[in-house]
């Protein structure tokens, strides 16, 4: 936006830079694209920005940081002769539109002579593609007024719930502690699944397999080990199923003093097999992605982070460089929850998967969400275009973009095609009073999976008969013991907060981020723990403010979002009906709750002032503090500093320790600070 706008053109306004060049290559000089760089308007920081007494009005300001950027629309938005308002196509996108057009037509108001119905226009579309912006300008609408006060009704229980809640955080916790109406909810499903963690006791249990090879009619049957190499190497392997016809569940054998009476019994048994079982069956296609199916596929294929998974997505979407093409989007709106297909896509990857593997794998297929409020009118995740294939842009893309891309195309492509064709066969052995099973898969028609093949193994047993007798190479008893439930991962979790109706497509990232950033949460190996200050606020949260964390209540509240959104419900009454009950709880809780819990007294003295010494919890856990506080502020870490095994680069005397800002964020640094100044946000090598 660095020169002069010119005059008369047609204005398009996206949120960001890259969303605007992309479109800009699609339109001749007629038109001018600038970016917004998302909100312009918001509520103000330090307080809560809203008139409870009159109506929960919000209070919007301009940012300082935003306020040269909004003078510069508004300078180019004098000399438009159409404005055309580009921002996404949700509720976000919605209230960036609603308030550009509210500051843009106050300043066209002052000239009394400006027609808002010819001037400002609502455009949207899924992809930045030349077709779709163009289809978009020829169909202008309005503003959808219902979306906005979705977004405002959000935006306003968010505040009221972090702005009256938290303060009572800091005064009977730490200061500095935020509460969220769904990032809470989140925080007590991560500290739920620890607590079953910590309570669960590990159960012994054994399984027995036997190996088998096949016998000929002249062979002489054994019926004790055979140890030959042949015997050895050859065959298969079935697990012992049932006893006495009794199907044995997991634990039913429970010491190895089972196991070997069993083993012990079965070395002198004939084995025969009983019956041999095969059926066919037909495995279906994946449907196209959606926002939650990404992530948690992202996460489990490449271990990408929910944010991370995001931040990729929104670069494909809003326009990757392809070489002199310039830029262009590449995938669909990433923020969905919808499986539709458009009919001009579900025409393309239909000639595709013709042409690149014939017709036998080709099978148009519309998909229905199981969401009860899912977005119809929105697309999935799919490429742009079915023939851009991810090995003609790979040198285009970095290579976090290029597995995305590939993820998504191959996904979407797939969910075109002809079911696969599977034949399993199923094997029981008997042996006195035993039964054995055994399995085994084989792929006769590939269809969906030559494309988004999965790790399929294919375990082949060779040809049996019900009677045929078998030869035993080898009885194997091993013990097992019962795991505790997995800590959830940001694709299990974002999985659960669907399943319970949690947030939406376009806040599962920030949710996740949020609650980490809070740390109130920490990521060990890829899973999430809770800290003990996120715990603590949990235990604080579900006694004295169980709505806040309840999980049907946070998901009826998303569900009356969604009403508004849809005109089917009136924002105010959500609110007011939210407020009152909300209101009275904390005021009854500041007078109840009591501080001292997140204190513990100690024997140690204050070596500053000679007072005692007694445990606190701060943000990023528990410290030592002065019980004279505020008159002496000693504090001293309970946690000695965290040393990596190597000599300080810089003046190779100290240790090199990771250490903790003010703000939580780890960076490793000399033991011998401050008469060594080395710091580092990497772990040195």
């Amino acid at each position: 936006m660095g020169s002069d706008p010119k005059i008369n053109m047609e204005l398009i306004i996206v949120e960001s830079p890259t969303k605007s060049r992309t479109i800009s290559h699609f339109l001749g000089d007629d038109f001018e694209v600038v970016s917004c760089n998302g909100h312009i308007r918001d509520l103000p920081r330090g307080e809560v920005g809203i008139d409870i007494d009159e109506d929960f009005s919000p209070r919007y300001v301009i940012p300082t940081k935003k306020r040269k950027l909004v003078n510069q629309l508004k300078k180019i938005a004098e000399k438009a002769e159409t404005i055309y308002y580009a921002t996404d196509e949700d509720r976000e996108g919605e209230a960036i539109a609603w308030h550009l057009a509210q500051i843009l037509k106050s300043e066209h108001d002052k000239q009394k002579t400006i027609d808002h119905k010819q001037k400002f226009h609502r455009i949207g579309f899924h992809e930045i593609t030349e077709e779709a912006v163009k289809n978009a300008l020829k169909n202008p609408r309005d503003i959808d007024i219902n979306l906005v006060n979705a977004q405002k009704s959000r935006r306003i229980l968010d505040r009221l719930v972090g702005y009256k809640l938290s303060p009572l955080l800091w005064k009977k916790i730490v200061r500095g502690l935020s509460a969220g109406r769904v990032q809470s909810p989140a925080v007590r499903l991560i500290v739920e699944r620890e607590k079953e963690i910590e309570k669960f006791r590990p159960e012994e249990y054994w399984t027995i397999v036997a190996r088998f090879i096949k016998t000929l009619k002249h062979e002489n049957i054994k019926t004790e080990f055979d140890p030959s190499p042949l015997a050895k190497g050859e065959g298969f392997e079935a697990r012992l199923y049932k006893i006495d016809d009794k199907i044995l569940d997991k634990l039913a054998i429970k010491s190895k003093r089972a196991a070997d009476k069993i083993v012990e019994d079965l070395k002198k048994a004939v084995y025969k097999v009983a019956r041999v079982q095969k059926k066919e069956s037909q495995r279906h296609p994946y449907p196209p992605f959606t926002t939650s199916t990404l992530v948690q596929v992202a996460n489990r294929n490449f271990g990408f982070s929910a944010r991370q998974t995001m931040t990729l997505a929104q670069q494909l979407y809003e326009g990757v460089k392809l070489g002199e093409k310039g830029n262009l989007g590449l995938i669909t709106y990433m923020r969905t929850d919808s499986l539709n297909l458009a009919e001009k896509f579900l025409a393309e990857a239909a000639c595709f998967v013709k042409d690149e593997y014939g017709k036998k794998y080709s099978e148009l297929r519309q998909y229905k969400t199981k969401a009860k409020v899912a977005q119809e009118a929105h697309e999935a995740i799919r490429s742009t275009s079915a023939a851009r294939t991810p090995e003609k842009i790979k040198k285009y893309l970095d290579k976090n973009q290029y597995k995305l891309y590939e993820l998504i195309w191959r996904r979407a492509l797939a969910s075109q095609m002809s079911s696969a064709l599977l034949v399993s066969t199923q094997v029981d052995i008997t042996a006195k009073k035993y039964l054995f099973r055994a399995s085994g898969t084989t792929i006769k028609f590939d269809g969906w999976l030559k494309l988004y093949p999965e790790k399929q193994t294919e375990s082949i047993l060779a040809p049996l008969e019900a009677g045929q007798k078998l030869l035993l190479v080898k009885l194997s008893p091993a013990q097992h013991f019962t795991e505790p439930p997995l800590r959830y991962t940001d694709a299990s979790l974002v999985k659960t907060l669907e399943e319970y109706g949690i947030g939406r497509p376009s806040t599962y990232a920030p949710i996740i981020y949020t609650i980490q950033k809070r740390n109130y949460v920490e990521k060990l190996k890829g899973r999430f723990k809770p800290t003990e200050i996120g715990t603590l606020v949990n235990e604080l949260l579900t006694t004295h403010f169980p709505k806040i964390v309840d999980y049907q209540f946070t998901a009826r509240m998303e569900d009356n979002l969604d009403k508004i959104a849809n005109g089917k419900k009136e924002w105010l009454v959500m609110i007011k009906n939210f407020y009152g009950p909300f209101k009275e709880n904390l005021e009854k809780k500041e007078r109840e709750i009591s501080k001292s819990f997140t204190e513990e007294k100690t024997d140690e003295v204050c070596p500053k002032c000679g007072k005692m010494l007694v445990i606190k919890m701060g943000r990023f856990g528990k410290f030592l503090a002065c019980s004279g506080f505020p008159e002496c502020r000693y504090t001293k870490s309970l946690e000695g500093p965290e040393k990596i095994g190597l000599k300080c680069p810089k003046c190779n005397q100290g240790e090199v320790i990771k250490k903790r800002t003010k703000k939580g964020r780890f960076f490793y640094g000399c033991s011998r600070w401050p008469e060594c100044d080395f710091a580092s946000w990497t772990k040195p090598n």
